[in-house]
C-alpha cells in the first residue's frame, strides 16, 4: 500500500517518484485486465482470474456437452420411431383396403370373375406393403422387415437415460410380427397365424382359395386381427415418440439453464468493466502527472549547490 512520505531535502532516494511509478504500474495492469475482459467477453480467462469459478464453469460446460450429445441421441431416436410409425401407418391403410376388398368379395351378388379381380387388386396392395417394409430404413437398418433394436442415451447419466427402441417383426411369436408377403413359407402376417397375403395372388376362377365361401369369413377375421395388431404397435411407437418429445424439451431447458449459470460465473459484465476501465485510465493519467512532478524535485535541491 503506498504511503505519502516527506523526506525533507534528501535526494538519494526519490520515494514520491517510486510511489507514483508503482501506482502507474497498477493502473496499467488494471487497464490490461479490463481490456482483455471486454475483448473476450469473459470475466474468467484463466484459472488465475477465479480459481473456484474456473472449476465450476468448466464442470458446467462439460455437463452441457453431455446434454447436447443426449439431445442429438433423442433426435436420432425420434427419427427412427417416426419413420417406423409412418411405415406402420401406410401398412395399416393398405391392410384396411385389403380388408374392404375382402368384405366386398363376401357379397353373394358378385360372380367368380369379380372376386378374382378383387383378389388381384388386393394382392397388388399386399405387394405395396412389401415395398413399404423394404423401404422403411434408417441408417442402413431395416426397421420393420426384421428385428431392429437400438439403445439411445437420452439422459445425462447412462444408468437412467437409456431409451431402447426394439421393433421385432421377424417372427409371429411372442407378440412380434412378420410383414414379408412374397414368400410362400410366410403364413403369419402381422402376428396372425395362418394369414398369408401372398395367397391372394394365386386365386383363380377355379380355386378362390381364401376368397371362397368356406374361407372368406376366416380371412376377414384374420385381416381384422392383423389390422388391430398393426395399430397397437403403431400406438406403442407413438407413446415412445411422446416420451422423446418430452425429453427433448427437458434437455433444451436444462441446457439453457446451465448456459445461464455459466454466463453468470464466467462472462464479463460489460457495463462494470467499462466503468472500471475509465477509472483505471484516469488513475493512469494522474500517476503519469505525479511521476513527472516527483522527478522535478531533485532539480529544486540541486539549486542549493550552485
Amino acid at each position: 500500500m503506498p504511503t505519502a512520505l516527506f523526506g525533507g531535502g534528501r535526494i538519494r532516494t526519490n520515494t514520491p517518484s517510486e510511489n507514483a511509478y508503482n501506482a502507474l504500474q497498477a493502473a496499467n495492469s488494471n487497464i490490461a485486465t479490463r481490456q482483455l475482459r471486454l475483448s473476450t467477453g469473459k470475466r474468467i480467462n484463466s484459472a488465475a482470474d477465479d480459481a473456484a469459478g474456473y472449476i465450476t464453469s468448466r464442470a458446467l460446460t462439460s455437463r452441457v456437452g453431455s446434454l447436447r450429445s443426449a439431445l442429438n441421441a433423442v433426435g436420432d431416436a425420434r427419427n427412427v420411431a417416426s419413420i417406423a410409425q409412418d411405415g406402420l401407418d401406410n401398412i395399416s391403410t393398405l391392410v384396411t383396403k385389403i380388408k374392404d376388398a375382402t368384405a366386398t368379395a363376401a357379397s353373394g351378388a358378385l360372380g367368380t370373375d369379380e372376386k378374382v379381380a378383387l383378389a388381384q387388386a388386393a394382392y397388388r396392395l399386399s405387394e405395396q406393403i412389401q415395398t413399404v417394409v423394404d423401404s422403411t430404413v434408417f441408417g442402413g437398418s431395416e426397421l420393420i422387415k426384421g428385428s431392429f433394436s437400438g439403445d439411445f442415451i437420452i439422459g445425462f447419466n447412462a444408468s437412467n437415460g437409456i431409451q431402447t427402441l426394439a421393433l421385432d417383426f421377424s417372427t409371429a411369436t411372442n407378440g412380434s410380427f412378420a410383414f414379408n408377403v412374397n414368400t410362400s413359407s410366410n403364413t403369419d402376417f402381422a402376428g396372425v397365424t395362418g394369414l398369408n397375403l401372398g395367397s391372394l395372388g394365386s386365386i383363380t376362377t377355379s380355386d378362390l382359395g381364401v376368397f371362397s365361401s368356406d374361407n372368406i369369413s376366416a380371412t376377414l377375421t384374420s385381416l381384422s386381427d392383423a389390422l388391430t395388431n398393426v395399430t397397437k404397435f403403431a400406438s406403442y411407437i407413438g407413446g415412445s415418440i411422446n416420451r422423446l418429445d418430452s425429453q427433448d424439451e427437458a434437455l433444451r431447458s436444462q441446457i439453457t439453464n446451465f448456459n445461464a449459470a455459466i454466463s453468470r460465473i464466467e462472462d464479463a459484465d460489460v457495463a462494470q468493466e467499462q466503468l472500471e476501465l475509465v477509472k483505471a485510465q484516469f488513475l493512469q493519467q494522474t500517476s503519469v502527472i505525479s511521476l513527472s512532478q516527483s522527478n522535478q524535485s531533485p532539480q529544486t535541491f540541486l539549486q542549493l549547490l550552485g
